[in-house]
């Protein structure tokens, strides 16, 4: 990564950042809460760019819009509404997962081949 692709990722993310200050303060809330979410359980693709983090403020935008309570937007379980928009993503349980077996198929053949 160049040092123009960190600039340029800077400034994306502030943009980002400046759309999520112009949300209403419910709506405020509730997207630092999903970006919390989903930077402990996400998918892996979450660091790379704010590809599904800007959708999640269009949607909130368009919600605001029409004058809808957050909640009407996400459902009343934020956290199944996150749960529901990476269920098709790796995330970075699923590789420490698979890092885990690895480890144990790894060792349990070392073990076997003496």
């Amino acid at each position: 990564m160049s040092i123009q692709d960190i600039i340029e990722g800077k400034k994306e993310w502030r943009a980002h950042m400046a759309r999520v200050k112009g949300l209403p303060q419910e709506y405020q809330i509730v997207y630092k809460e999903i970006q919390k979410y989903l930077y402990k359980v996400g998918p892996v693709e979450l660091t790379e760019g704010t590809g599904l983090l800007s959708g999640i403020v269009d949607l909130f935008e368009e919600g605001a819009a029409m004058r809808k309570d957050v909640l009407e937007v996400t459902g009343s379980d934020v956290a199944a509404f996150c749960d529901d928009l990476i269920k098709d993503s790796k995330t970075y349980a699923d590789i420490y997962q698979e890092s885990a077996n690895e480890d144990v198929y790894k060792a349990i053949k070392k073990s076997s081949d003496k």
